[in-house]
């Protein structure tokens, strides 16, 4: 493996990697973990904490949505963050913030509380996610890390199995009588752990842009324009839809739209922009980003569909309903192969295949649950779960390569920053429009036969938004850019 050069203090990471490089390299891993588990875990414990805390039907969205929201907003902020200020400093700042927001959700006496807790949550895991890759380069150099990145793909998917099971596990435990409490103070020591593992086995790299400023009105506007996109329809349904709600929803997409001419202006003038405008004049980026839009969304409302069907409509405990739904991550591995066989062969078709069969699979579990109202089990959704699963999973490899193949080197790391904005919005905006139509539907009716009812039109939703992502696809490049 050839050497490659840093500064002087790097020079133990550059090398053939060693004991250290892979210590470094497990604290990067464990902060992309616990954010994967905490952006998907409330899901599942969501009822549970609504039948703590109480509160509304919008506030169980928002202990979800805030978020997925707080960090689609603020990613854009820590991935110029780690160029200013060192990739280092930024992962560190970013756990020891994340320990601090878990032990707040953790502590929260109600659902007002838990919601801000959870959007700090969020908007500290933003600072962490976009350093990983840039350390992970840094720890094994350009050649070492594609074995590194060989072995996050299993452990992300590990964790994605796993997560749901622990957090079940952890509340139907209820260990010294956490309950649902569990699920956050678990980030407690494996964060201070990472903490003192990072500080000791991080390189300490120059800043890639030193002296560089931050651009606070673009970062003012990215983040206010996503917030003013979701909080209303979380909120509006509450409320009856009250005017402002669409007034809010028409201010959001202004917003952005300044956002952009102002990328275009930023880069007229010779400053770095936030997003390089370049990329959204590329017509199978932009597809892309509706293929994002669309898939995610549907992932993030199809299970707090199931989540509140199975918990609050069937009666099941947090843990019973994971391994309800456990079907549809280990599904996704065979999905995951699979696709990664096609793709060489029909490229950008693959991604059409598993949308499809995705879109069956939920159109399936719809008829089973029309056909079985009250007397639904679990059971009865296995079937449907696995082919969903399946279908999601031959997606996963696929859409990013594809989405990136057009993109030009340099345009690179804005055009991946902003596609891990728009992916964590679609998860936000997927929870709302679901949640709106599955709470609207349940209305005032309580027991198995209404949350089945209206979790069946529920899911039917997220085959709209998959068809919507279906149709996107036809305009992407035709391979991946591994392919090319």
């Amino acid at each position: 493996m050839s050497t490659t050069t840093f500064n002087s203090s790097e020079t133990a990471f550059a090398r053939t990697p060693s004991r250290a490089a892979w210590l470094g390299f497990a604290v990067v891993v464990a902060a992309l973990v616990m954010d994967l588990l905490d952006s998907t875990i409330a899901q599942t414990a969501a009822p549970a904490i609504r039948r703590d805390l109480g509160g509304s039907y919008a506030a169980l969205e928002w202990i979800s949505a805030a978020y997925t929201l707080a960090m689609a907003v603020t990613l854009l902020l820590g991935s110029r963050l780690g160029d200013v200020l060192g990739r280092r400093r930024i992962l560190l700042f970013g756990i020891g913030g994340f320990v601090v927001a878990s032990a707040l959700c953790s502590l929260a006496p109600n659902p007002n509380a838990l919601i801000a807790a959870r959007a700090l949550q969020g908007a500290v895991a933003a600072l962490m996610v976009p350093q990983g890759f840039g350390l992970i380069r840094e720890l094994f150099g350009d050649e070492g890390q594609q074995k590194a990145l060989g072995v996050v793909g299993p452990i992300m998917g590990l964790a994605a199995i796993a997560g749901p099971l622990v957090g079940g596990g952890l509340i139907n435990l209820d260990v010294l009588g956490t309950g649902w409490r569990a699920i956050f103070l678990v980030n407690v020591p494996v964060g201070l752990i990472a903490f003192a593992a990072g500080r000791r086995f991080l390189p300490r790299g120059r800043p890639a842009s030193p002296g560089a400023r931050l651009d606070a009105p673009s970062v003012a506007l990215a983040m206010a324009g996503g917030f003013a996109l979701v909080y209303p329809l979380i909120q509006g349904r509450q409320q009856g839809w009250p005017t402002w709600s669409f007034a809010l929803l028409g201010a959001g997409v202004l917003t952005l739209t300044a956002f952009g001419l102002l990328q275009v202006r930023r880069s007229r003038q010779g400053r770095a922009p936030l997003v390089e405008p370049s990329i959204l004049r590329r017509r199978a980026y932009v597809a892309g980003l509706a293929v994002v839009l669309g898939f995610i969304g549907a992932m993030g409302g199809m299970m707090i569909a199931l989540n509140v069907m199975f918990q609050t409509g069937l009666g099941l405990t947090p843990l019973a309903c994971a391994i309800a739904t456990v079907a549809i991550p280990i599904a996704a591995i065979g999905g995951s192969i699979t696709s990664s066989t096609l793709l060489p062969k029909i490229g950008r078709h693959t991604m059409h295949i598993g949308i499809v069969v995705m879109a069956a699979g939920l159109v399936v579990a719809d008829l089973v649950m029309r056909s079985a109202g009250g007397s639904l089990t679990a059971w009865d959704l296995a079937g449907p779960l696995t082919i969903t699963g399946f279908g999601m999973g031959m997606v996963f490899v696929p859409m990013f390569d594809v989405i990136l193949a057009g993109v030009a080197p340099h345009e690179m790391g804005s055009a991946s920053g902003l596609l891990e904005s728009i992916q964590q919005l679609a998860m936000s905006i997927g929870i709302a429009a679901v949640g709106t139509v599955l709470f609207d539907r349940l209305g005032s009716g309580r027991g198995a036969v209404a949350f089945v009812g209206a979790s069946d039109h529920a899911l039917l939703v997220t085959v709209a938004f998959l068809a919507a992502a279906c149709a996107a696809v036809f305009w992407l490049p035709r391979h991946a850019r591994a392919a090319h």
